[in-house]
């Protein structure tokens, strides 16, 4: 039987999402957990890996088993096996043919940065942050000179093991609320770090280092080493992903999980 779940975490205390050989991943303390409760060795797939420090709102992972157990099994009974900075929101047996990866129609992400002088307190590790006053109407024009199909290149991390950069970048919208800024992107599938780059040069667009149509110059040039720094990793969550309504999931455009504000 193949089982969908719906997780969100913290990812502050964790090594990212993918498991290592010490531990210390969000796939290992859920196979952890899975595995006491399916009383078997667990193995469980997710719709869009996570580095270190990076959040969860709706993340979607898939996991098969010969155990058969209620759907509040999968939810209760897994999160009291949890460590409290990651929770199963839902469960739902799904079919065999349905992969939480590939069955994919696209993914959301949402970058939480804070700007203003004081580094933040309450909201530490869960917030990006920059010091300086940002322009977000130049950094949200900059933002629109992303949209569409794109060779993202220049916005690609060096280890990064798609087979091509090119994406379809569906949303890029950056929206002030006081002192928080909120960064939406959402995509078919995108690069190892492409978020936390884009915000890098949306950043550097909005302290006023380059015009926003340097972005655009950046996606033309598809040169890594001429664009602005990787931004830090507390601010960003993977938001939501997105599929065909066959598969009767709890997730969709129609479900867009959200944080502050």
């Amino acid at each position: 039987m193949r089982i969908a779940l719906g997780l969100e975490y913290d990812g502050s205390g964790f090594c990212g999402w993918q498991s290592q050989a010490g531990g210390g991943s969000v796939q290992d303390a859920l196979e952890s957990a899975l595995s006491v409760v399916a009383d078997a060795p667990t193995r469980a797939v997710c719709a869009g890996r996570t580095d270190a420090g990076v959040h969860a709102l709706s993340q979607v992972v898939h996991f098969d088993t010969a155990a058969v157990r209620p759907d509040t099994a999968w939810v209760r009974g897994v999160n009291a096996h949890l460590p409290a900075a990651v929770a199963v929101r839902w469960a739902r047996p799904v079919a065999a043919d349905f992969h939480a990866r590939f069955s994919a129609l696209g993914r959301r992400y949402r970058y939480l940065l804070l700007n203003r002088g004081e580094r933040p307190g309450l909201m530490a590790a869960r917030v990006g942050w920059f010091h300086r006053p940002l322009d977000a109407d130049a950094m949200a024009a900059a933002a629109g000179l992303l949209l569409g199909e794109h060779d993202f290149s220049a916005f690609r991390a060096a280890e990064c093991q798609a087979k091509s950069p090119v994406k379809t970048l569906r949303r890029a919208e950056v929206k002030r609320h006081g002192d928080l800024l909120v960064l939406d992107f959402e995509a078919s599938a995108f690069l190892h770090h492409m978020v936390r780059n884009l915000v890098g040069a949306l950043v550097y667009v909005g302290k006023g280092a380059h015009p926003p149509m340097w972005v655009g110059e950046l996606l033309d040039g598809r040169d890594r080493a001429r664009a602005a720094p990787t931004f830090e990793a507390s601010g960003l969550y993977f938001a939501g992903v997105d599929y065909d309504p066959v598969w009767n999931l709890r997730v969709g455009a129609g479900e867009t999980a959200t944080i502050l504000p």
